[in-house]
């Protein structure tokens, strides 16, 4: 707990310290700052006796405290109460941390983020702003780029503490895990990701792919999504495991650097073959109705491309081969949706039709799978192709509808 909080908590609710003031002078000194609150309330309490008995009453090395005795027990009871309000905060001491090489490159607020996580970020950025961050003692900003072997001051700041629910995969999900890794080093970690599996948690979500292998791997320090699928996608995911990695893929991904995704999806109807691009802008809205979001083609959304190739053409559907250029939300679904052929199993954009076939042929999952990624390697540099196998039902699947 900060004092000038603490002090400032006790001003705002009970005004007490305006109605006392001509008899206390407080004189704070740096280290009070980061004196535990219980030993400040036990010095209190003996400040009070002091008081009681007529006797004057120093806080060792704190600070220097004159009472009118009248109006010192209204004061005490302030105090405690604004302890016992403010309950489940706690003050962090003045930390220097050493970056580590796996952070080298982060800016200094989302370094900051990571070790106080309990803190607003309104917070993070006002003490940075007010110069109490310092990085090999000197000022900096929020953008300032970190070394690795950088100092950083990190001052005393109030932490609300939170309840941490652990949640630990099951072993049928850690074996899952341990199947579907399709390439692994010491920087990256590639990755089959099956179907309805968020690729983190949240929204309702304790346990996403992410958080998953974090718990799994407690030795790995680092592991963090180089991309992202939507939870009923099928396909190749990328974690790094080292920070200069995510940097690196994450570049080539926003830049589209030598990379390509390749996805298979099974869409209603038959797909023309002459149909190998569509060109349509994505805009991202709620439905006023239910409030779900959703993603439609508008004039005023942004430029959106998709290349499409037809594999096979069945009787009453077809599977294509989609390579999206630009990268936006549910862009294959939208598309294939605008040209007349929603992907088969998809509850968000298919229709009563789609939903029909997809009970004829056996289908209960969203037909769509990041069948393979290609990317450089973030430190060789060496062209990457990761392949990842559709799973079993819907190879199955395919044959019979070959048949």
């Amino acid at each position: 707990m900060e004092f000038p909080a603490l002090f400032s908590s006790i001003h705002s609710t009970l005004g007490i310290l305006s109605t006392c003031s001509e008899g206390l002078s407080f004189c704070f000194k740096s280290v009070l700052a980061a004196q535990p609150i219980n030993f400040i309330v036990v010095e209190l309490l003996c400040l009070n006796a002091c008081v009681i008995s007529g006797r004057r009453h120093r806080i060792p090395s704190s600070c220097n405290i004159t009472v009118n005795p009248c109006c010192f027990n209204a004061l005490l009871s302030a105090i405690i109460l604004a302890v016992k309000n403010l309950k489940g905060s706690f003050v962090s001491k003045v930390r220097f941390v050493s970056v580590e090489e796996d952070r080298d490159d982060q800016r200094l607020d989302n370094f900051l983020r990571f070790h106080l996580n309990n803190v607003p970020k309104s917070r993070i950025y006002r003490i940075i702003r007010k110069g109490e961050v310092r990085v090999n003692g000197k000022r900096a900003k929020p953008e300032t780029r970190l070394c690795a072997g950088d100092e950083v001051r990190i001052p005393p700041v109030t932490e609300a503490q939170k309840e941490k629910t652990v949640h630990s995969p099951s072993q049928g999900l850690r074996r899952a895990l341990i199947d579907a890794v399709i390439y692994e080093d010491d920087y990256i970690i590639a990755i089959n990701k099956p179907s309805g599996l968020a690729v983190h948690g949240g929204s309702g979500l304790t346990l996403g792919l992410i958080e998953a292998l974090r718990a799994d791997r407690p030795d790995d320090r680092f592991l963090e999504l180089v991309h992202r699928l939507d939870r009923d996608t099928s396909g190749v995911v990328l974690v790094a495991k080292k920070r200069s990695s995510l940097t690196l893929l994450q570049d080539y991904f926003r830049t589209k650097h030598q990379v390509q995704k390749t996805y298979w999806c099974l869409v209603k109807g038959r797909w023309p073959e002459d149909k190998k691009r569509i060109d349509a802008p994505l805009l991202r809205h709620e439905e006023a109705a239910s409030g779900e979001r959703r993603v439609s083609v508008n004039a005023q959304g942004k430029a959106s491309v998709t290349k499409y190739r037809l594999l096979k053409q069945f009787d009453q559907c077809a599977w294509v081969e989609a390579q999206p250029i630009t990268g936006r939300t549910h862009q294959i679904r939208v598309h294939c949706l605008h040209a007349g052929h929603p992907i088969l199993g998809d509850d968000k954009y298919q229709d009563s039709q789609s939903e029909q076939l997809c009970r004829q042929i056996g289908l209960k999952r969203l037909f769509l799978h990041a069948a393979q990624l290609t990317i450089p390697h973030p430190v060789s540099g060496e062209e990457m192709v990761f392949r990842a196998q559709i799973e079993p039902s819907l190879q199955a699947l395919l044959a019979r509808l070959s048949d």
